[in-house]
């Protein structure tokens, strides 16, 4: 949906379980177990459609794994963990305020300033290019004078030492996937914009994968209030999300394009020279360098939601199957509803929980939280609509694809070809990704 900063302010509170009492009972286990199955069949998955299987290094894997369970641990079962974000959440909230005020002078309400009139439907007053895109702008000057003021190189040599001797992940990948916790798609890479031109194949899919596991904290307070009459402290719950969002997607994202590169950006390489002469230089360069981003994006975005609505039209014309028209919703949702399955749900509501993937997938996560705040009440049990939660809380969708596209293809032009060709992976991977954290969730739960 939106690429601005993930404002995280919820603390994170631990899991229910799903009776209300301390007892499993066989079914709760084999559900349990349901999802485990399900762990490691997204892996395999995975696997299946990696470029090179015989580069994916095992331990590697296995460290991946170990390190995103142990995170999904610490952030369910201890709440207090959530705490230690909070610097780095008021910094973004911050950031986002900064934007809403600069957009709400020259837009407005329609930017997101005061409503001249009562606001009858929730969240009908968010306007996706008025007050959640601008922020790009913002991103863009932020970065380019903190890159000037020599700050975020350190912290990418930073990244590089810890992930290097951790994961084997570079720093710039590293710091982007981080970002990816509190940013949204394009906003995180701009952070290291200045290495996207040395990134190796592998760790340029790492950086849309991260990008398409999370959601922006501009629609995460829409989400919850969407989903808080059906699950119990779900903003606590999107903001576990977004912080597992980013282990797994380097978890998926190696195993699909293993690097096979000595280097690691970030790491041995040097730091890139910026040509800015001065301060306010580097926020004109930062804001015109923004201006050319923003418009991409729109434009990217505007066509690709025009050529699905195409093909859904043209798929229209096919005899309806099942007293409904055939759409791509559709068909991705046969398709995923053995995936829900996977996770932990049971077989029954496994297929209306394909259905909320697909149109997750074809439209957007917005789209599909709705219809979920929609459903009967009793046509998914509560543990199926927590690990839906996080199965749909990513921005892997095709709406998604064309603001990456147009975002990273602004910010390194020479790879313009490599980030389009990679383009409907990345949408597979960030998938994989959500489905990974909904049945590592299903396994705790």
């Amino acid at each position: 949906m939106s690429t601005a900063g993930r404002a995280a302010t919820f603390p994170a509170l631990p899991l229910q379980r799903r009776r209300g009492h301390n007892d499993w009972g066989i079914g709760d286990i084999m559900l349990r177990l349901q999802s485990t199955l399900g762990v490691f069949a997204l892996l395999l998955i995975a696997f299946a459609l990696a470029e090179n299987r015989r580069a994916v290094s095992l331990r590697q894997a296995l460290v991946g794994l170990v390190v995103t369970f142990v995170t999904a641990i610490v952030l369910l079962k201890v709440p207090f963990v959530a705490h230690a974000f909070g610097a780095i959440n008021d910094a973004v909230g911050a950031i986002s305020a900064a934007s809403r005020a600069g957009s709400s002078f020259v837009f407005g309400y329609v930017g997101g300033g005061a409503l001249p009139f009562e606001l009858k439907v929730p969240g009908a007053d968010f306007i996706l290019a008025f007050q959640a895109l601008p922020i790009v702008l913002v991103m863009s000057v932020l970065t380019t004078l903190l890159f000037y003021w020599r700050v975020l190189p350190p912290i990418v040599r930073g990244m590089a030492w810890l992930l290097e001797r951790t994961l084997g992940v570079g720093g710039a990948v590293g710091l982007s996937t981080a970002a990816n916790i509190f940013l949204g798609m394009v906003e995180a890479p701009l952070f290291v914009r200045p290495y996207l031109t040395q990134m190796s194949r592998s760790e340029l899919f790492l950086v849309m994968t991260g990008g398409m596991a999370g959601i922006a904290g501009t629609v995460l307070v829409l989400y919850a209030t969407l989903l808080a009459p059906l699950i119990p402290d779900a903003a606590a719950h999107f903001v576990i999300a977004s912080v597992l969002g980013a282990p797994a997607a380097i978890l998926v994202s190696l195993i699909m394009i293993p690097e096979t590169s000595d280097a690691r950006t970030g790491g041995a390489l040097a730091d890139p020279e910026m040509a800015v002469s001065g301060t306010m230089d580097a926020i004109v360069k930062g804001t015109g360098a923004g201006i050319e981003l923003l418009i991409n994006i729109v434009a990217m975005l505007l066509v690709l939601v025009a050529l699905v609505y195409l093909a859904n039209a043209v798929l229209a014309l096919l005899p309806a199957v099942g007293g409904a028209a055939i759409s791509l919703q559709r068909v991705l949702g046969l398709i995923m509803a053995p995936v829900c399955w996977l996770m932990g749900l049971p077989w029954d509501q496994a297929i209306t929980a394909g259905s909320l993937m697909g149109t997750k997938t074809v439209l957007n996560e917005l789209v599909a939280y709705v219809d979920f705040s929609k459903l009967p009440p009793d046509t998914l049990d509560p543990r199926s609509r927590l690990i839906m939660l996080y199965a749909m809380c990513g921005f892997a969708n095709f709406a998604s694809l064309g603001i990456m596209i147009g975002g990273l293809g602004v910010m390194a032009p020479d790879r313009r070809d490599e980030i389009n060709a990679l383009g409907l992976k990345s949408i597979v991977s960030g998938t994989l990704t959500t489905c990974l954290m909904g049945a590592i969730v299903g396994v705790l739960t």
